[in-house]
């Protein structure tokens, strides 16, 4: 019998998470956003439930700012593992409710997404949406259990946390109330790349490295130019080698510039990095130093 690696035990912990999951509640649902995340959450889903369907359907709350390597494969999974795919749009929530789109030279819609969300667990009447998020990424994330309970609101109160002891998970809830799982929490951004690695695991061409047109910013980020960023005369373009640590809105994800072109590459490259994938990409969390934990508190995932 071969020796189980660290590998092994993060994704046994996954794999018995989902499996709770299924168990517990009448109503979940897995948010995908094509991201690395959440596609190694639909691969261990596979292991979880095959031969069977997954007890879930995979949802995405598009912002409409949406990187087109992501939506491409996003639609490309979800045909080639036969697995339901639910489809809500922000674009539609800000006409429905008169909401003020995302303003300033890189408009997230990050904050709006909260909105859509809570309407699609209402719509479908989920009780638990399971997501990819991870506690090295962030500090507030960092203060989630791996059974998140949000109340009636969608909200989310840290200092009424769960205790998790002995991997039991408790997913008792009201009438109203929605858990947010996060089966990989334990897992840090090497770890997923490791786990890519060993499984062989089919990602977005933009996770790796490519020459593209970006907005170089005064303390030095690479923006993408696409149509929903504001251009102006004074901004300085620049055409670099570069990649995506994580993939979210093409208003507030910066680029890092790279020269890896395989998972090795990555790999190694992470190995030497000394800042954390949204700290160092994503604009959207630089507003404040309780962002996050703001937008989460909200009904953000």
């Amino acid at each position: 019998m071969k020796n189980k690696d660290y590998l092994d035990e993060l994704e046994a912990e996954a794999i018995y998470i989902l499996r709770e999951v299924a168990g517990q509640f009448d109503r979940p649902a897995l948010l995908f956003s094509g991201g690395k995340d959440s596609i190694c959450l639909v691969h261990l889903a596979l292991k979880a439930f095959r031969p069977g369907k997954f007890p879930f359907p995979l949802v995405h709350v598009d912002t409409g700012h949406n990187f087109e390597e992501a939506i491409t494969y996003r639609d490309n999974l979800a045909k080639k593992i036969d697995e339901k795919l639910i489809v809500r749009y922000v674009e539609d929530t800000i006409k429905a409710k008169k909401l003020q789109d995302g303003k300033g030279k890189f408009p997230s819609r990050n904050g709006l997404q909260t909105y859509t969300l809570l309407d699609v667990i209402e719509e479908f009447e989920f009780d638990a949406c399971i997501g990819g998020a991870r506690r090295d990424e962030e500090k507030a994330r960092a203060k989630e259990r791996i059974f998140s309970v949000r109340d009636e609101f969608g909200q989310w109160d840290p200092k009424m946390q769960r205790p998790e002891l002995w991997n039991i998970y408790n997913g008792k809830i009201n009438k109203g109330e929605n858990v947010r799982v996060f089966p990989i929490s334990n897992w840090t951004e090497l770890d997923v790349w490791n786990y890519i690695k060993r499984e062989n695991i089919e990602l977005p061409s933009i996770y790796f490295t490519h020459e593209r047109e970006c907005i170089l910013t005064e303390n030095g980020q690479l923006m993408n130019t696409n149509e929903f960023v504001q251009r102006e005369d004074s901004d300085v373009i620049v055409t670099k080698k570069v990649r995506y640590r994580t993939v979210g809105d093409m208003t507030c994800t910066a680029a890092v510039e790279s020269e890896a072109y395989t998972v090795d590459d990555i790999i190694a490259e992470l190995k030497e990095a000394k800042i954390s994938e949204r700290g160092a990409t994503r604009m959207d969390d630089r507003v404040s130093e309780a962002a996050m934990e703001d937008r989460k508190k909200g009904g953000y995932f």
